[in-house]
C-alpha cells in the first residue's frame, strides 16, 4: 500500500496544497495507469514515487511561471481553454485538470488506445469539461472546430521545438500562448526555431528553466513559453507528416 501522504507532500513543494478529492484522484490515477500499462504501453516509469515525481509534479509545474498561473487559476464564472497535443496517458492534462478543475481541457493523441484509456480515467475521476480527441495534430489545427480557439497549448510530446510550434501554435488564439516541456538542453532547439517562430507569426516570450527533486536527485525542466501575434497562414500546419520530416 502506497501512502497518499506522499502526494501531497511532494505537491506542497511547489507550494500547491492538495485537498482531500485531489489527492485520491491522483492516487486512482497512479493506479490505473500501473493497470493499464501491463495492456498497452503508456509509460515506461511505473513505479509509484517515480510517477507522483516525474509525470503528475512535473505535469504542474508548469503553474511556478507567474503568467501561467494567473491564466490556471480561474474561478468557475472564467472560461480558459487548455489544449494538450500530444497526451500520451494524459500529462500534462491530466494533472492539470485534477489541480485546477475551473479550466476546459482537451486531450488530442494519435493512438486509440490511449484516447480509450484516458476516457476512462475521466470517468472514473468524476473529471469535467474535458474532451479527449483521437487523431493527428496537423489535421485538427485545420479544422475550424479546433483552429485558434485555445488560450493555451501545452505539450510534453518528443519533437524538435519548430516541428512541435507547427503542430501547437495553430490551435492557440491571436495572444494565446504555447508552454513546450523540454529537458534541460533546449538552449539549442530555441535558436534553430527562430525561422518556425517568424512563419508561424509568433515569439518566444520566455524560456524558465525549473528543478524536480527527488530524494537527492535533482532533475531540470525547461519551459518554452511561445506567445501568438498574429492569425496563421493557412498554409500552416503543413499536411501530416511533413512537419517532422522537413521542420520550418
Amino acid at each position: 500500500m502506497y501512502h497518499k501522504e506522499y502526494i501531497y507532500e511532494q505537491f506542497k513543494k511547489i507550494n500547491i496544497e492538495l485537498n482531500e478529492k485531489q489527492i485520491n484522484q491522483f492516487y486512482h490515477y497512479f493506479e490505473m495507469i500501473v493497470e493499464k500499462n501491463k495492456v498497452v504501453n503508456l509509460t515506461a516509469i511505473t513505479e509509484y514515487e517515480d510517477v507522483v515525481i516525474k509525470h503528475f509534479v512535473d505535469s504542474v509545474l508548469v503553474s511556478q511561471i507567474d503568467g501561467i498561473r494567473n491564466l490556471l487559476e480561474v474561478n468557475e464564472n472564467t472560461e480558459v481553454q487548455l489544449i494538450d497535443i500530444g497526451t500520451g496517458a494524459g500529462f500534462p492534462g491530466i494533472p492539470l485538470k485534477i489541480v485546477y478543475p475551473n479550466i476546459s481541457i482537451t486531450l488530442l493523441d494519435s493512438l486509440n488506445k490511449r484516447i480509450t484509456f484516458l476516457n476512462e480515467v475521466i470517468e472514473q475521476l468524476e473529471l469535467e469539461d474535458v474532451n479527449c480527441i483521437h487523431g493527428r495534430a496537423e489535421d485538427f489545427g485545420s479544422n475550424n472546430d479546433y483552429r485558434e480557439k485555445y488560450d493555451i497549448c501545452v505539450s510534453r510530446a518528443v519533437a524538435n521545438l519548430s516541428t512541435l510550434s507547427e503542430y501547437c501554435v495553430p490551435f492557440i488564439k491571436v495572444g494565446g500562448i504555447f508552454v513546450s516541456y523540454k529537458s534541460s538542453g533546449a538552449a539549442e532547439e530555441v535558436v534553430n526555431a527562430k525561422n518556425a517562430m517568424k512563419k508561424l507569426n509568433c515569439r518566444i516570450k520566455e524560456v524558465k528553466e525549473l528543478e524536480l527533486i527527488q530524494s537527492n536527485e535533482v532533475y531540470q525542466r525547461n519551459f518554452v513559453i511561445i506567445e501568438k501575434k498574429k492569425n496563421l497562414d493557412k498554409r500552416y500546419p503543413r499536411k501530416a507528416g511533413m512537419p517532422a520530416r522537413n521542420p520550418l
